[in-house]
């Protein structure tokens, strides 16, 4: 009997493009002679609906866009979970979701309450990941060097702007970044060179989260590091994107056709060890399970900070977290894809043998 893959792609966040864009990649690669796949949209307003059946020949981003059947949230995630996601035989779930309520924890926890295996990091990884403040935290009580920072919540800003553009002046200086605490793909972030763009920047990010980070800039590179596995995870080779942008936001991230990846990065004897083994100490101190991408800043007099944990990170072909794995050790695409379920049914069944009763 085939394995049932229930993929879980869209939802309600500013990254629903972005997530769009990953499930067409992954469900191209799917092997169908071991899985039975069933493809999940989540639309903006968070309603579940399947566009049933897609065939690969006509696959498309616009495909996958299905109309709910129903319009209330309960009654379609009710319907999809009894209609579609109850059928028998074995399951696992692809949380192909990024950001708010999808990458946040919040799915994490339906399907921990279904009892089915699912791939990537488990409610609190996914939390902590998400939201940089928590994260920072983490990482500060791990003793990982981070760049200076401050959270600043909206509450905060809202009584007393003044006082809070004193602290960042004071504090972090210019230039800095301004960005919400829990979103990813750049959205939102605005780099800061003087009092007026600090006060549009923190403006603009109230619109997408409640609580901001403010860093101070690090001038250098940004190295990144795809990170793999549950008890024993592993850590590719770094890689860095060559680009001439000064701020590497959303547009130039996605948009940009001249950006070329270098992989494995050129750094310093010993450097590239040093990064993987850090990579896996904050994956370890988050708690993540399944998959992560931890990327670094290396200021140009060597120092190196760690910037942020992505619990998912962009996975279409071209990405830079599956390119990673195919230079570091030749793992293909959907030989990815087949460990990253292999993780996650490995961790289910671990997680059978615990007792719930005295």
């Amino acid at each position: 009997m085939k394995t049932k893959l229930y993929v879980l792609y869209g939802g309600k966040s500013v990254e629903h493009e972005v997530s769009l864009k990953t499930a067409v990649t992954v469900l191209l690669s799917i092997d169908e002679t071991r899985y039975e796949v069933y493809p999940v949209y989540i639309s903006r307003d968070g309603l579940w609906c399947t566009p049933g059946h897609l065939s690969k020949e006509d696959l498309t981003v616009e495909r996958l866009i299905a109309e709910p059947a129903f319009h209330d949230p309960a009654r379609s995630i009710g319907e999809i979970l009894s209609g579609v996601m109850a059928l028998p035989g074995p399951k696992v779930v692809l949380p192909l979701l990024h950001g708010s309520n999808g990458e946040d924890g919040t799915v994490q926890g339906l399907l921990e309450l279904l009892n089915v295996p699912y791939v990537g990091n488990g409610v609190l990884a996914s939390a902590l990941t998400l939201d940089k403040a928590m994260s920072k935290q983490v990482l500060a009580q791990a003793d990982i060097q981070q760049t200076e920072y401050k959270v600043c919540r909206f509450e905060e800003w809202r009584t007393n702007e003044e006082a809070v553009l004193r602290d960042v002046e004071h504090l972090i200086g210019y230039p800095c970044y301004v960005k919400p605490a829990s979103l990813g793909s750049s959205i939102g972030i605005s780099r800061c060179l003087n009092r007026g763009e600090l006060l549009t920047g923190i403006r603009e990010a109230f619109y997408y989260d409640n609580k901001l980070v403010i860093e101070r800039e690090v001038v250098g590179r940004e190295i990144q590091v795809a990170v793999i596995g549950n008890e024993r995870p592993l850590a590719s080779l770094p890689g860095e994107f060559i680009h001439d942008h000064t701020f590497f936001n959303y547009e130039s991230k996605y948009m940009d056709k001249r950006l070329t990846m270098s992989i494995p990065a050129k750094l310093a004897d010993g450097l590239t060890q040093r990064i993987r083994e850090l990579a896996i100490r904050a994956y370890q101190a988050h708690g993540c399970e399944g998959l992560a991408r931890v990327d670094f800043f290396l200021g140009r007099e060597g120092d190196l900070f760690l910037n942020e944990i992505n619990a998912l990170p962009g996975f279409t072909n071209f990405s830079m977290y599956p390119v990673m794995w195919e230079r570091t050790d030749g793992t293909a695409y959907s030989e990815l894809i087949e460990k990253l379920i292999g993780h996650a049914i490995a961790r289910h069944k671990n997680k059978q043998t615990l007792q719930y009763t005295r």
